[in-house]
């Protein structure tokens, strides 16, 4: 007997818009054809990345429907006609069909306006002190991991030590496919149960930290920022980095006075190179507060109630007395606890894309 049909399919089509799709690659395929078109060659670029990736999935969406045509008109045939052989046929059919559907569901969440975009990680301990630092690294290195699992370009721009053990805060820019798409997913508070290496009489503690996902600001985007709403500071840089950290009045503290967001960055080799890195990681978290300001009007549209995303914890890490990492907003949870402090995130992530389909 076959498997049920696939939930959400009405949700999934209204996110892909095939027609309004089909129409942007018409017109885009119009402007590369024009005389002028390379004049700006970055321009230029980032409309063929856009283009090819509406191709890319309006292909696959077309191979789907095909597949999908296929496997009506087989089991219309296995209706009319039972035989063993195609019955088999057909399961294994309808297996790689349903396979091909979960892949383009992926793809059609992430196709947002910044998915393709660079990110910025940041993680900062909550209370607890080193505790909360300790628990603070080890994401950074759960997430270095992950990165490195998927072939992910790393750059540290920013990595301050604590006193005992763990990390203050850090920012490091991540570049691949989609490395925005998927690391949003992690947007939140972390939630750490285990007995504390540091405490003598080996009790259980309780300890939080905040990760924050950026998309990486791009030059095309309009986002412009008055000279006199920064202040920015220089000193000696300073804290983890080996070679990548230079010991001389590089580093630069900026602040956004209108909003009061600072952003730090020490790893670059001059002061200059600082001072871009950090107006770029601004830019950035401008960009992250207006798509913030969007999703809330949007939901204050549907009647939707956001809780206030620093004060909610979106997993929990429990070493003890069991073992399990539990997504809160998903219900998707793990027993291997290290398998996932090694970098095994892409089931959470996963969960997560597919709970933003939601049934009309």
């Amino acid at each position: 007997m076959l498997p049920a049909a696939r939930p959400n399919w009405s949700r999934l089509a209204t996110l892909f818009d095939l027609a309004s799709k089909r129409r942007i690659i018409e017109e885009n395929d119009e402007i590369m054809a024009g005389a002028d078109f390379w004049n700006d060659q970055k321009k230029a670029q980032k409309l063929i990345r856009e283009t090819n990736a509406l191709k890319k999935l309006v292909a696959s969406f077309d191979t789907l429907e095909g597949s999908l045509k296929d496997l009506s008109e087989s089991i219309t045939d296995l209706s009319s006609s039972y035989d063993p052989d195609l019955s088999e046929l057909v399961e294994e059919e309808y297996s790689e069909t349903m396979k091909s559907f979960d892949e383009f569901e992926i793809q059609v969440l992430l196709s947002g306006p910044y998915d393709n975009h660079a990110a910025i990680l940041e993680i900062h301990p909550g209370a607890g002190g080193t505790e909360a630092m300790d628990w603070a690294s080890m994401l950074y290195r759960m997430y270095m991991r992950w990165c490195e699992r998927r072939g992910y370009k790393i750059t540290l721009m920013d990595y301050q030590e604590g006193e005992e053990a763990g990390m203050k805060s850090c920012s490091v820019l991540i570049e691949g496919d989609m490395a925005y798409g998927y690391l949003k997913a992690e947007n939140g508070v972390h939630r750490l149960v285990r007995i504390s290496p540091f405490d003598s009489n080996a009790r259980r503690h309780t300890s939080f930290a905040s990760v924050e996902i950026m998309p990486q600001f791009e030059d095309d985007l309009e986002i412009e920022i008055d000279d006199k709403d920064l202040e920015v500071i220089t000193m000696r840089s300073s804290g983890a980095g080996g070679q990548h950290i230079n010991k001389t009045d590089s580093a630069v503290r900026m602040t956004h006075k209108p909003t009061g967001i600072t952003v730090f960055c020490q790893t670059q080799r001059s002061q200059l190179q600082n001072r871009e890195a950090c107006m770029n990681m601004l830019k950035s978290k401008l960009l992250q507060l207006k798509i913030r300001e969007n999703e809330e009007r949007a939901a204050a549209v549907r009647g939707e109630v956001k809780a206030n995303e620093w004060g909610s914890q979106i997993r929990s890490y429990v070493f003890a007395p069991y073992t399990m990492v539990k997504d809160l907003r998903t219900g998707y949870e793990v027993g291997n606890v290290q398998s996932v402090m090694d970098g095994d995130l892409d089931g959470f992530i996963d969960s997560y894309l597919r709970s933003q389909i939601k049934s009309e």
